[in-house]
């Protein structure tokens, strides 16, 4: 088997979302591949479409269900564990890819020798082929055979998961699976599939639909999604502790931490959650310095961090009550300006 497709999916029967995703899948211009749909305890009919393409597709679609919901971490790894192919991909269900998506990866593969190849891909709000807005998942210059550098630069600027596929072996070799019950669940394990590469290659065409919804985890703010973001910061952290790269990563890996457990979560904790809480900020505050005290004197965070979030960051660090606050009134005060400019 050459290749194995893993979708996890939840709810995502309504509006045609879930059958676009696997129509573009089944019909595919390679013939030696498998997809293999995870239901993870859907309670609409997701698991009866995903039955229906087993049947109608039975040398090429697995469906299974999961007698528990455990997020799309754990469905991932219940794929993982019927994965046959020499290569391992991921799409999301509510995403679809060109007909000729995986024929692409797998020839740049084979005619430059990576185990680890990407696309880019379009963002879009409607079901359609159409070219929405081109987003560039990586960069050449990280392409080739991978040194120190490249290596950096994969950390920094990784580029989605779910546009890409890895060699077997970067996978299922190792022990660690995705953490489960949580969102945000690539962002844990992402440095060590990109660390255990030895040569990533690189299409800078998008085959992959990136669909937007109201749905989406990137769209939806809850304290949950905050907490699970901070959980995968976390898993970042075990993993480069555990394999060993901590130390020669640090600059980059203390950057990437303080983007994904602390800055991202803070600004859209504050801006987008319905009900806020301070001792929930000054928790973030508090392990955000406890994990990298010096975090803010980072060159990639002195960079690449907005100069008015620098600012904001600096007055949390000293105090929340003055942030919370601040930023409050601040966020009431801006509302206020866009509603008389209308």
């Amino acid at each position: 088997m050459k290749l194995s497709v893993i979708v996890p999916v939840f709810n995502m029967a309504a509006d045609g979302k879930l059958e676009y995703c696997l129509e573009s899948l089944v019909h595919q211009t390679i013939t030696d591949y498998e997809i293999i749909a995870v239901d993870d305890c859907s309670t609409d009919n997701s698991m009866e479409i995903l039955k229906r393409y087993a049947q109608n597709y039975p040398n090429r679609f697995i469906a299974i269900h999961s007698m528990e919901n455990r997020k799309q971490g754990g469905a991932k790894n219940l794929g993982l564990t019927r994965a046959q192919g020499e290569w391992i991909g991921f799409i999301d269900s509510d995403d679809w890819i060109t007909p000729d998506y995986y024929e692409k990866l797998l020839a740049k593969a084979e005619e430059t020798g990576a185990d680890m190849v990407g696309c880019d891909y379009h963002l879009t709000d409607e079901h359609s082929m159409k070219v929405g807005r081109v987003v560039h998942n990586n960069k050449p210059e990280q392409t080739g055979i991978l040194d120190h550098d490249k290596y950096a630069s994969l950390i920094l600027d990784s580029g989605s998961l779910v546009v890409k596929i890895y060699k077997r072996h970067i996978i299922l070799d190792y022990p660690n699976r995705f953490p489960e019950g949580i969102f945000y669940e690539d962002n844990a394990i992402a440095n060590s599939w990109m660390l255990r590469a030895t040569n990533f290659a690189y299409i800078p065409e998008p085959l992959y639909y990136y669909y937007q919804h109201a749905g989406s985890t990137v769209h939806t703010i809850t304290r949950k999604r905050c907490e699970d973001r901070m959980e995968a910061g976390r898993g970042m952290i075990r993993e480069a502790k555990e394999f060993g790269f901590l130390e020669e990563y640090k600059k980059e890996i203390e950057f990437s931490f303080s983007v994904l457990f602390y800055v991202n979560t803070l600004f859209s904790y504050m801006s987008g959650s319905a009900h806020t809480e301070m001792v929930f900020v000054e928790k973030l505050g508090k392990e955000m310095r406890d994990n990298f005290p010096d975090f803010q004197a980072n060159p990639y965070y002195q960079n690449r961090i907005h100069p008015e979030e620098k600012k904001l960051v600096a007055m949390q660090m000293k105090s929340t009550l003055y942030f919370y606050w601040y930023y409050k009134l601040l966020w009431a005060y801006r509302n206020i300006r866009k509603k008389l400019s209308k």
